[in-house]
C-alpha cells in the first residue's frame, strides 16, 4: 500500500503546523522514551473499526464522533471521562432508536492534546510569544516559559491517554469506545508507530485525521497517514477543491479499500450550499469507497463578547443542510463529528435552555475552541435522529 513509505519519510515534504523545539537533546530523548512504550491502541481493535466504517459506508452503521476541543492537563479526571462517555452514550441511544442501526461511538480523547493555529505567534500588549499548541506542546499562560515547547510534554500526554483508555474500557460494557484525533504533531505520532506483521500501525488512537491546514499537495502529514493501517479521516473545509480530494482519496487509499477513508465536510452553514455537492459528486463520479460525515462546529465560530463562540442555530443548519444535501446528490450521510463536553459549559450559544452572548464569561473553560454543553449536544443528537429516520421511512416506503 505505501510503496516506499517508512514512519519517517514525512520528514521529507512539507511540514505545517509543527512546533520549534528548543533544546534538539531533551526532544531525541523523550521520542527515545515514547518509541520504547507499549501501544496505546492495538491494532486489532484498529481493524475492527475499520470494518464498522465500511457497515456505516453500507448503511448498516452510524459513525459518531465527538469530545474535547483539546484536553488539558488540568482537567483530566475520572469524572470528566465519565461525563463525556456518558453523553456520547446518550446521543447514540437517541440516534439508534431512530435510524435501526448501530452508532460507532468514537471519542475525541485520549490523544486530542494538540491544535493546529492560525498564527504562530500571539500579541499581548506589545509582547509577542509562540502560540498555545495545546497541552502536549506549550502552556497556555502567557508568559515564555510556558510557551517554550517541551518535549516532555508528549510522555504525560502518553500517560493521560493510556489512563483515559483504562477508564473507558471499564466504562463501556458490550459496546467499545474508539478514540481518534488529529494526527498533528508528528513527532509524537511517529514515535508510537508500531508494526503490525506486514502493515504499520499508528497506536495513539484508533481513527487519525488529516486537518484542514495540513491537507494539501505534498504534505508532510498526508504522507505520514498514507503508511498506516488505521481508518482515516479528511476534514473537508470550503477551501478545498475536488481535483485536491481526489488527489488526496488516490494517495491515502490508492486500493480502495472500504473502510478506510471518512471525509468529514465542515463547511459553515452559509457555504455548505455551494462547497459541498460538488465535492459529492466528484468522489461519486470516481468511485472512491468513502463515508461522509458532517462537523458542522468549525465553520460555524463567531467573536461575541470578546469570546470565540458558536451559535447552536448555525451548527443545526449546517447539519440539517448536510442531510438534505446528502439527500439530494443520493449519498448517504454516514456520521456526525462535534466538539463537545460532558461538563456543563458555556461556550456555544443557543439551545432550548438558551446561553446568551452574556452568559459566556461565567462557564467558558475551553482551552481552544467553543464546545456544546450536554444539552446542546443532545440537540444536535435529536436532529440528526429525525433526518436519519425520515430517511429510513423513504427507503421502506
Amino acid at each position: 500500500m505505501a510503496g516506499e513509505w517508512t514512519p519517517e519519510s514525512w520528514r521529507g515534504h512539507v511540514e505545517r503546523q509543527q512546533p520549534v523545539y528548543p533544546d534538539a537533546t531533551a526532544l531525541a530523548a523523550a521520542l527515545r522514551d515514547l518509541g520504547a512504550y507499549p501501544p496505546l491502541v492495538p491494532a486489532v481493535a484498529a481493524r475492527r473499526l475499520h470494518l464498522d466504517i465500511a457497515d456505516a459506508q453500507a448503511g448498516k452503521a452510524f459513525l459518531l464522533q465527538g469530545g474535547e476541543c483539546a484536553e488539558s492537563f488540568a482537567e483530566f479526571s475520572p469524572g470528566n471521562i465519565q461525563a463525556l462517555h456518558g453523553l456520547l452514550s446518550a446521543m447514540a441511544r437517541q440516534i439508534e432508536a431512530a435510524a435501526g442501526v448501530p452508532v460507532i461511538r468514537t471519542a475525541r480523547i485520549a490523544g486530542q492534546f494538540a491544535k493546529p493555529r492560525s498564527a504562530d505567534g500571539e500579541e499581548q500588549g506589545g509582547r509577542t510569544l509562540p502560540m498555545y499548541r495545546g497541552d502536549i506542546v506549550n502552556g497556555i499562560g502567557f508568559n515564555e516559559q510556558a510557551r517554550t515547547p517541551e518535549p516532555e510534554r508528549m510522555l504525560r500526554a502518553y500517560a493521560q491517554s493510556a489512563a483515559t483508555l483504562s477508564h473507558l474500557r471499564a466504562l463501556d460494557g458490550d459496546t467499545p469506545t474508539y478514540t481518534c484525533h488529529e494526527a498533528l504533531l508528528l513527532p509524537y505520532e511517529q514515535a508510537l508507530v508500531r508494526r503490525d506483521g506486514a502493515l504499520w500501525h499508528g497506536s495513539s488512537a484508533h481513527f487519525l485525521w488529516v486537518g484542514d491546514r495540513t491537507r494539501f499537495k505534498g504534505s508532510a502529514h498526508v504522507e505520514f497517514l498514507r503508511g498506516l493501517s488505521n481508518p482515516l479521516g479528511i476534514k473537508c473545509g470550503p477551501s478545498l477543491e475536488p481535483d485536491l480530494l481526489l488527489h488526496l482519496l488516490d494517495r491515502l487509499n490508492p486500493a480502495r479499500m472500504s473502510g478506510r477513508i471518512t471525509l468529514i465536510s465542515r463547511m459553515g452553514a452559509e457555504r455548505i450550499g455551494n462547497r459541498l455537492p460538488p465535492l459529492l459528486r466528484a468522489v461519486a463520479a470516481e468511485g472512491h469507497p468513502v463515508l461522509w460525515s458532517c462537523d458542522p462546529m468549525h465553520g460555524n465560530t463567531v467573536k461575541a463578547n470578546g469570546y470565540k463562540t458558536r451559535p447552536l442555530s448555525r451548527i443545526l443548519c449546517e447539519l440539517g443542510a448536510f442531510f438534505a444535501i446528502c439527500r439530494a446528490e443520493q449519498m448517504r450521510a454516514g456520521g456526525i463529528h462535534v466538539e463537545m463536553t460532558g461538563r456543563d459549559v458555556a461556550e456555544c450559544t443557543g439551545g432550548t435552555d438558551p446561553v446568551r452572548e452574556a452568559d459566556l464569561g461565567e462557564r467558558y473553560h475551553t482551552h481552544c475552541d467553543p464546545r456544546l454543553n450536554p444539552a446542546q449536544a443532545m440537540e444536535v443528537a435529536a436532529l440528526a435522529a429525525a433526518e436519519l429516520e425520515h430517511d429510513a421511512r423513504a427507503r421502506a416506503a
